[in-house]
């Protein structure tokens, strides 16, 4: 599984890094880090929910 950040739809609500600080970094802004990141096996579900918790939608599991 990949975690696809957008950078430009993230406003810094760091919800993503709350529920599932295992898979979420934040940059020095408090905005989840840009791009392509990959998820650990086990860590599916936290992605998950980590991506669901974002309010602008700038997550997207593939």
């Amino acid at each position: 599984m990949r975690a696809i950040v957008d950078g430009a739809r993230c406003t810094g609500h760091a919800r993503c890094k709350a529920s599932a600080p295992e898979v979420f970094a934040l940059d020095n802004l408090g905005c989840a880090l840009p791009g392509e990141h990959a998820v650990a096996a086990g860590a599916e579900a936290a992605a998950r929910r980590g991506a669901s918790a974002c309010p602008e939608g700038a997550i997207t599991l593939e």
